[in-house]
């Protein structure tokens, strides 16, 4: 199953796609879609085109996305949530099904701490995709996104059991 991965924003839209065959997880791309334009609208339709040309190019299966979480910046969250909801669309419009995921899981799936810091992520996603060289932290977040998604939202719905201390 081929699975892309979005870490949504409205400056930098960060994707990645793995392969997931079984428990074996590999690397196909990852990079940044950074929008274009003078204005809100502009700058949504070519989050659009790009993932749109990403969907194009490697043709996932499935898709996963980040949960928006809600920060003490109101307008900075609702912007976010727009460039989400753009990339949501283009993923429904392309028939992918698509799961979401909160921050914390993300995090706690592929590090296994909810509230790792972005150097771990990166880490983990390269100790886990061998070879890989993630273009950027949102690329590599979106690559931990679709990690999430291979073991929730994939066929096999693997569950991972948490071990108390």
């Amino acid at each position: 199953m081929r699975i892309l991965g979005i870490d949504p924003g409205l400056r930098t839209l960060g994707w990645g796609v793995i392969e997931s065959n079984g428990a074996r997880l590999s690397h196909v791309a990852n990079g940044l879609c950074h929008s274009d334009g003078d204005d809100l609208g502009e700058r949504l339709l070519s989050l659009h085109n790009q993932v749109t040309e990403i969907i194009d190019a490697y043709r996932p299966d499935q898709a996963a996305i980040e949960q928006t979480f809600v920060n003490k910046d109101g307008a900075g969250t609702l912007k976010l949530g727009q460039a989400r909801g753009v990339a949501l669309l283009t993923l429904a419009k392309a028939g992918l099904p698509t799961g979401e995921y909160a921050p914390n899981r993300v995090k706690k799936t592929v590090v296994g701490v909810g509230h790792a810091e972005k150097e771990q992520v990166l880490h983990m996603v390269k100790l886990q995709l061998p070879g890989c060289a993630p273009k950027g932290a949102d690329a590599a977040d979106a690559l931990a996104i679709a990690i999430c998604h291979a073991y929730y939202g994939g066929s096999n719905q693997r569950q991972l059991k948490e071990v108390g201390a």
